[in-house]
């Protein structure tokens, strides 16, 4: 019997981890798609007129058993990891892959959604399934259903093409990584690095047999040595290398292929009835449009750029009398940056870490939940976990019913991948009659404790426990009927929300005295380390906004438009960058032959989202603010109309219902010190 492919008889339903062997996967996976397929082929082939029930709610609720399979193994691919598990992931992906295919291209089956759908107005259903509903369509209509055969056949050609230069431009963005290194032999070049950065690069000379030390343009090495050595022609040397990459008319040359992804994305999207790259994937956004998001990122431009100026012009003036620098160059921003927060703040990590016990900070966050939302959290031993080292909770309400099961997983080890996630095991949903709660997980990679001290954080550790806290509070408390609307399942530009939310209560002093206790003598963190906080996380903002929101118009200026007449990326960019340069141009550097982010990962058009969830969490918090931290009436509005909902409504809808109006910029350009 294969315990994977049965309901489970466990506690709560968990995952009986110790139950499962290696090599019950494979046929599991074999299995739970062909029991899928089975579910599909009953709705296609049920002799009824298709209606909401027999074929929208039908296909939400098929093939819970390869979901639910996929959750425990590719999260344990990411947490327990090994060669077997890794083997077993190169097999199972493409299969889930062709499944995924087959679903989205089986034209019976569309044929039934769109017929529920065009009569959608008469239906008479509620926002959850009108979202439902929707939804269905759209992942058939946006993949292309609805073209002709032979504009499929196009679609797919861009597609394949597409996916073969997208991998192409991170292999070469790899390859001209890997091709620099700064190989240093004189140990004066070394001065103010940090010991870790100078035994690291030795270790790296001693690794390819050769003497004195190596320095490359992986970020471990590139960024300390931007911030730390003293030696200005190494750091142009390095910065000049770093920007250059895939811009050197080689064989790793990207300018082609950027040219070409972005033309191919506007061909697919023209093909689909958009008008531009920018216009199809914003449909599936909180932002909706280019024009919306071209808005959004001039007005906080508008805002930013003085101050951005003003910061400058501060570390251009700080420049001149420590060394003399005349012009502030791209490879003086970091180093002169630390230098002058240091001096301005006084503040380090080592100061800060005897009050961040990990113990003491979880319960933090735990006991803050409570006073939020009236959740309690238990530890318990007997549920059933895949590493010693996972602590496993009971989550109640003040009602003491069961909310959600948490899993808690922290420390660093062989088989688990760096980082720090949230993730479900099993989803919320209704069925039946009942409402089967969640099974939420957050792990994290902290500094394991040793036999003379606790585990303690860095601030940032703090607030990244805080953050993936967030997460998993919208996972827990998801409330809704359909498995794939719960919980994290929104919008890309509106799942930072209830992370980044959360992070906020760690500079509160209020908060703070709830978690912030020095580890050996009880003391309460002292409130000039609590301002020195609050001061230096507005350090030089404006600058990071300018350069954050340079970025995100570069990517809408690619994918906003018909870039067909584009012919030269070099000239292109300068001309984008114009409103937010400050420092001279280089001309050997581009940024779009290395921007992975939109060329090879999952964010073109999407760069913009960054900046939009922290204009809803600054404003969301804010009104946390004017009612009192705790206030019970605003964290109910937040809870019943945020967290619980998941993605049953437009999340603008859902913002407003609980803010009581849109989002405004004000709050987050107050809490950054730009107004």
């Amino acid at each position: 019997m294969n315990v994977l492919l049965s309901k489970f008889t466990t506690k709560h339903n968990t995952a009986p981890f110790s139950q499962i062997k290696i090599e019950d996967y494979v046929p599991a996976f074999q299995e739970g798609i062909a029991l899928a397929k089975a579910e599909i082929d009953a709705i296609v082939n049920n002799p009824e007129t298709p209606n909401f029930e027999n074929t929208v709610v039908a296909m939400d609720f098929s093939g819970d058993i390869l979901d639910r399979l996929s959750s425990v193994f590719f999260n344990l691919n990411s947490a327990e990891t090994n060669d077997e598990m890794q083997k077993i992931a190169q097999e199972v992906s493409p299969l889930l892959s062709e499944f995924g295919n087959d679903i989205t291209l089986n034209a019976a089956l569309f044929a039934k959604i769109k017929a529920v759908y065009d009569q959608k107005e008469r239906l008479n259903l509620n926002p959850e399934q009108t979202t439902l509903l929707d939804k269905k369509y759209k992942s058939f209509s946006r993949n292309g259903a609805n073209l002709p055969e032979d504009k499929k056949d196009k679609l797919r050609e861009i597609d394949k093409e597409l996916s073969k230069l997208s991998l192409q431009f991170g292999e070469n963005v790899l390859a001209e990584t890997n091709a620099f290194e700064l190989h240093l032999i004189d140990e004066k070049d070394l001065a103010g690095l940090p010991e870790g950065t100078i035994e690291a690069a030795r270790s790296l000379a001693k690794s390819q047999e050769k003497e004195g030390w190596i320095f490359t343009l992986d970020h471990p090495s590139y960024v300390p040595f931007m911030t730390y050595a003293d030696n200005r022609e190494l750091r142009k040397k390095l910065a000049i290398a770093f920007g250059a990459k895939a811009f050197q008319n080689n064989e790793f040359d990207n300018q082609e292929i950027v040219l070409k992804i972005v033309k191919l994305r506007f061909e697919r999207a023209n093909l689909l009835g958009y008008k531009t790259h920018a216009h199809f994937v914003l449909e599936e956004r909180m932002a909706e449009n280019p024009e919306k998001v071209f808005s959004f990122s001039n007005d906080l431009l508008a805002k930013a750029k003085p101050a951005a100026k003003k910061e400058f012009a501060q570390l251009t003036a700080f420049a001149k009398e420590l060394d003399g620098i005349e012009q502030l160059e791209k490879w003086d921003g970091a180093y002169y940056s630390e230098k002058l927060k240091q001096q301005l703040f006084n503040l380090d990590d080592e100061k800060l870490k005897p009050y961040f016990q990990l113990e003491k900070v979880l319960n933090g966050a735990f006991t803050i939940a409570g006073k939020l939302y009236g959740l309690t959290f238990t530890e318990v031993f007997d549920i059933d976990k895949y590493h010693e080292e996972v602590m496993t909770y009971e989550v109640t309400n003040d009602k003491n019913e069961l909310v959600s099961i948490f899993y808690a997983d922290f420390f660093p080890r062989k088989g688990k991948r760096n980082g720090a996630w949230m993730t479900s095991f099993k989803s919320q949903y209704r069925k039946d009659g009942t409402n089967e709660r969640p099974h939420i997980s957050n792990v994290c990679n902290f500094t394991k404790p040793t036999e003379t001290k606790p585990s303690l954080l860095t601030f940032n550790e703090v607030t990244t426990l805080f953050h993936e806290f967030g997460h998993g509070l919208h996972g827990m408390l998801a409330d809704t009927t359909y498995p794939s609307l719960s919980g994290t399942s929104v919008y890309w530009d509106f799942v930072e929300l209830p992370s980044q939310i959360m992070e906020n209560w760690c500079y509160e002093p209020e908060a703070l005295a709830l978690f912030a206790n020095h580890y050996e003598t009880g003391e309460i963190i002292p409130m000039e380390y609590v301002n020195k906080i609050k001061e230096s996380a507005s350090f030089q903002e404006g600058l990071a906004t300018l350069r954050q929101l340079s970025f995100g118009l570069l990517d809408m200026a690619w994918h906003g438009q018909d870039p067909t007449a584009i012919t030269d990326l070099k000239t292109f960019e300068t001309e984008q960058f114009k409103d937010t340069q400050l420092y001279p141009d280089v001309k050997e550097n581009a940024m779009s032959t290395a921007f992975s982010h939109i060329f090879q990962g999952g964010y073109s058009s999407g760069y913009y989202s960054y900046k939009w969830a922290e204009v809803l969490d600054a404003d969301a918090f804010e009104y946390f603010q004017e009612k009192g931290i705790f206030n019970k009436e605003v964290a109910t509005k937040f809870k019943d109309n945020v967290l619980s909902k998941g993605g049953t409504e437009h999340p603008m809808i859902l913002y407003k219902r609980f803010r009581g109006q849109e989002p405004k910029p004000e709050a987050l350009l107050k809490r950054a010190g730009l107004i």
